[in-house]
């Protein structure tokens, strides 16, 4: 039996080899991805159109605001699970490696560019498994406090006081998810050819090379197959 991959995932291929093209995320893992997003977004924008009536006018994207306020939890439960899919399917590759330390330690040139002075990486680097780990943590404190102050389904649950400590967990984790999304959707749009990854499920062999090294050599040394037909 092969050794399980250290740096990729089995399905991570060279799907052409003129121009090189790798495959980085199959389709069931994009569209996991999109129904994650468009839950978080749609969750944002109710819970702050319910957070400050300066922000209410946000109800009119959901109905009104019965509407929002019956659909906003059962957003979360739907995010929730999502999540817990993409999770499964992602926390291998996201568990420290050494050479996040030093990419780390080097983010300076990150941010510059200079790419030289980084470390060879697999296929997520440190930022990203920030973002991973961020979410899954900030998910969890979330539909936790969500349950605890859903009256709705939940009556009596707990007690009015920790209801009202679940309110400001809830509210604090919901500020805190946001930004981390916003730090995600910036760096994906920063480096060039990410998007392409979560568009196409595909990625070019300079691109592989340049930011995830180690990925690309790991698949290309298992990889024995010609350019895709």
């Amino acid at each position: 039996m092969a050794p399980r991959p250290y740096y990729s995932e089995r399905g991570d291929r060279i799907e052409s080899k003129a121009p090189v093209e790798v495959s980085r995320y199959r389709g069931f893992t994009r569209a996991n991805h999109w129904v994650t997003a468009f839950c978080l977004i749609a969750l944002a924008l109710s819970g702050l159109a319910l957070f400050d009536p300066a922000l209410y006018f946000l109800t009119g994207l959901f109905g009104g605001g019965q509407t929002t306020r019956w659909i906003h939890p059962i957003i979360g439960v739907a995010l929730f699970l999502s999540f817990a899919l993409m999770f499964i399917q992602l926390w291998r590759l996201n568990m420290p490696k050494p050479e996040d330390t030093t990419w780390v330690a080097n983010i300076g040139d990150v941010v510059k560019g200079n790419e030289e002075n980084l470390p060879e990486l697999g296929k997520y680097n440190a930022g990203q498994k920030f973002v991973f780990w961020g979410m899954s943590g900030l998910i969890i404190v979330l539909i936790v406090s969500g349950v605890m102050i859903w009256e709705q389904m939940f009556p009596g649950i707990v007690s009015i006081p920790m209801r009202r400590v679940a309110v400001l967990v809830h509210a604090l984790a919901a500020v805190a998810i946001i930004l981390v999304f916003i730090m995600h959707v910036y760096a994906a749009i920063w480096t060039r050819g990410t998007l392409r990854a979560m568009t196409r499920g595909t990625v070019t062999g300079g691109w592989a090379w340049r930011h995830h090294r180690k990925w690309l050599r790991e698949i290309a040394s298992r990889d024995t197959k010609g350019p895709a037909e």
